[in-house]
Protein backbone atom coordinates (compact mmCIF):
# COMPACT_ATOMS: atom_id res chain seq x y z
CA UNK A 1 0.00 0.00 0.00
CA UNK A 2 1.69 3.53 -1.18
CA UNK A 3 1.89 6.62 1.17
CA UNK A 4 -0.71 8.77 -0.68
CA UNK A 5 -3.12 5.70 -0.33
CA UNK A 6 -2.82 5.50 3.36
CA UNK A 7 -3.11 9.36 3.73
CA UNK A 8 -6.09 9.16 1.65
CA UNK A 9 -8.01 6.35 3.70
CA UNK A 10 -7.17 8.04 6.78
CA UNK A 11 -8.25 10.93 5.67
CA UNK A 12 -11.49 9.75 4.49
CA UNK A 13 -11.78 7.81 8.06
CA UNK A 14 -11.01 11.21 10.14
CA UNK A 15 -12.66 13.77 8.30
CA UNK A 16 -16.18 13.82 7.22
CA UNK A 17 -17.25 13.98 3.97
CA UNK A 18 -18.65 17.53 4.10
CA UNK A 19 -15.35 18.51 5.72
CA UNK A 20 -13.66 17.29 2.59
CA UNK A 21 -15.33 18.86 0.24
CA UNK A 22 -15.11 22.31 2.33
CA UNK A 23 -11.50 21.90 2.23
CA UNK A 24 -11.35 20.63 -1.38
CA UNK A 25 -13.28 24.25 -2.30
CA UNK A 26 -10.99 26.12 0.02
CA UNK A 27 -8.25 24.49 -2.06
CA UNK A 28 -9.22 25.38 -4.83
CA UNK A 29 -9.68 28.64 -4.63
CA UNK A 30 -6.40 29.20 -2.41
CA UNK A 31 -4.40 32.64 -3.26
CA UNK A 32 -1.39 33.85 -1.82
CA UNK A 33 -2.54 37.24 -1.29
CA UNK A 34 -0.97 38.44 2.09
CA UNK A 35 0.80 35.65 2.80
CA UNK A 36 4.00 35.33 2.02
CA UNK A 37 5.28 32.46 -0.24
CA UNK A 38 6.47 30.02 2.53
CA UNK A 39 3.00 30.01 3.85
CA UNK A 40 0.76 30.09 0.47
CA UNK A 41 3.34 26.95 0.17
CA UNK A 42 2.56 25.45 3.43
CA UNK A 43 -1.06 25.86 3.26
CA UNK A 44 -1.07 24.55 -0.51
CA UNK A 45 0.42 21.76 0.81
CA UNK A 46 -1.84 21.31 3.57
CA UNK A 47 -5.32 21.77 1.80
CA UNK A 48 -3.74 19.50 -1.49
CA UNK A 49 -4.41 16.81 0.26
CA UNK A 50 -7.79 17.11 0.22
CA UNK A 51 -8.20 17.45 -3.62
CA UNK A 52 -5.49 14.77 -5.02
CA UNK A 53 -6.92 14.51 -7.84
CA UNK A 54 -5.87 18.14 -8.62
CA UNK A 55 -2.00 18.09 -8.32
CA UNK A 56 -1.94 14.11 -9.16
CA UNK A 57 1.12 15.29 -11.29
CA UNK A 58 3.74 17.39 -10.93
CA UNK A 59 2.76 19.66 -13.90
CA UNK A 60 -0.64 19.86 -12.84
CA UNK A 61 0.58 20.85 -9.06
CA UNK A 62 3.11 23.30 -10.92
CA UNK A 63 0.22 24.85 -12.19
CA UNK A 64 -2.03 24.93 -9.55
CA UNK A 65 0.66 26.87 -7.16
CA UNK A 66 1.64 29.24 -9.98
CA UNK A 67 -2.26 30.14 -10.39
CA UNK A 68 -2.19 30.78 -6.76
CA UNK A 69 0.50 33.47 -6.32
CA UNK A 70 0.56 37.15 -6.41
CA UNK A 71 0.70 38.67 -9.79
CA UNK A 72 3.90 40.40 -9.29
CA UNK A 73 5.37 36.81 -8.37
CA UNK A 74 3.56 34.85 -11.32
CA UNK A 75 4.36 37.44 -13.78
CA UNK A 76 8.25 36.38 -13.58
CA UNK A 77 7.33 32.73 -12.93
CA UNK A 78 5.34 32.46 -15.73
CA UNK A 79 8.26 32.81 -18.00
CA UNK A 80 10.41 30.09 -16.53
CA UNK A 81 10.16 26.46 -16.68
CA UNK A 82 11.01 24.14 -13.91
CA UNK A 83 11.79 20.56 -13.33
CA UNK A 84 9.53 20.30 -10.38
CA UNK A 85 7.67 22.02 -8.03
CA UNK A 86 10.39 22.13 -5.44
CA UNK A 87 12.06 24.15 -8.08
CA UNK A 88 9.33 26.50 -8.58
CA UNK A 89 9.26 26.81 -5.02
CA UNK A 90 11.95 28.04 -4.24
CA UNK A 91 12.46 30.25 -7.42
CA UNK A 92 9.17 32.12 -6.09
CA UNK A 93 10.85 32.55 -2.50
CA UNK A 94 13.71 34.32 -4.14
CA UNK A 95 11.72 36.28 -6.66
CA UNK A 96 9.56 37.38 -3.48
CA UNK A 97 12.40 38.82 -1.56
CA UNK A 98 14.12 40.00 -3.99
CA UNK A 99 10.88 42.25 -4.85
CA UNK A 100 10.77 43.05 -1.31
CA UNK A 101 13.78 44.36 -0.80
CA UNK A 102 13.13 46.48 -3.58
CA UNK A 103 10.07 47.57 -2.39
CA UNK A 104 12.02 48.52 1.01
CA UNK A 105 14.83 50.59 -0.84
CA UNK A 106 11.82 52.30 -2.42
CA UNK A 107 10.71 52.96 1.00
CA UNK A 108 13.89 53.81 2.50
CA UNK A 109 14.43 57.01 -0.97
CA UNK A 110 10.97 58.27 -0.17
CA UNK A 111 11.01 58.59 3.37
CA UNK A 112 14.76 60.49 2.62
CA UNK A 113 12.89 62.43 0.38
CA UNK A 114 10.76 64.36 2.56
CA UNK A 115 9.09 68.11 2.06
CA UNK A 116 11.69 70.21 3.37
CA UNK A 117 10.05 73.94 4.70
CA UNK A 118 11.18 77.26 4.34
CA UNK A 119 13.90 78.93 6.29
CA UNK A 120 13.09 79.72 9.80
CA UNK A 121 14.01 82.78 11.60
CA UNK A 122 17.32 82.85 13.36
CA UNK A 123 18.66 80.22 10.96
CA UNK A 124 21.44 81.07 7.93
CA UNK A 125 18.74 81.65 4.77
CA UNK A 126 20.87 79.54 2.49
CA UNK A 127 20.29 76.19 4.89
CA UNK A 128 16.56 74.33 4.79
CA UNK A 129 15.48 71.87 7.57
CA UNK A 130 13.12 69.69 7.85
CA UNK A 131 9.68 70.32 9.36
CA UNK A 132 10.35 67.31 12.00
CA UNK A 133 13.94 68.35 13.22
CA UNK A 134 11.88 71.43 15.54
Amino acid sequence: MTWDRLKEMMDNQYYPRDVRRKKEREFLSLKQGNLNVMEYATRFNELSRFAPHQVDTEERRMDHFEQGLRGDIRAMIAGQTFVNFQEMYQQAVKIARVLEESRLKKQALEAGKRKIGPPRRGFPSNKRFKYDTY
